[in-house]
């Protein structure tokens, strides 16, 4: 990736980060979500926004919604705070990565504890 567009997916993550907290007033987004990631495909047109949050798969469903019908909301706003020649569309999705560290250090633990049993 290019520092170009390392830069813009920290710009977009941080932007976004900053309105769910001061602009949103969706309450099914009024939890703690989290900007996890931003892809933003070479030519800067889309720009997939990865997501996380304490929530169960049917709130995970919820929040995607939610964030996909703001999504033209998040889109202006971008290219109000944003100096970018072009503003990419974006496309929420849920990041499951917290979910899979966590499985992960669970199955390290129960190895572990499996080896310390045996003689």
């Amino acid at each position: 990736m290019s520092h170009r567009l390392a830069r813009i997916n920290s710009l977009i993550r941080q932007e976004l980060s900053d309105l769910l907290r001061r602009e949103v007033k969706d309450p099914r987004l009024s939890g703690m979500i989290t900007i996890t990631r931003v892809e933003t495909a070479a030519d800067i047109k889309y720009s997939r926004v990865f997501v996380s949050a304490l929530a169960e798969k049917e709130e995970q469903e919820s929040i995607l919604k939610s964030l996909s019908s703001a999504a033209g909301f998040f889109r202006s706003e971008l290219a109000k705070n944003l100096d970018l020649r072009h503003t990419p569309e974006l496309e929420f999705r849920w990041d499951n990565s917290i979910e899979h560290g966590a499985r992960v250090l669970e199955l390290l633990d129960q190895v572990k504890r499996q080896t310390s049993d045996l003689p």
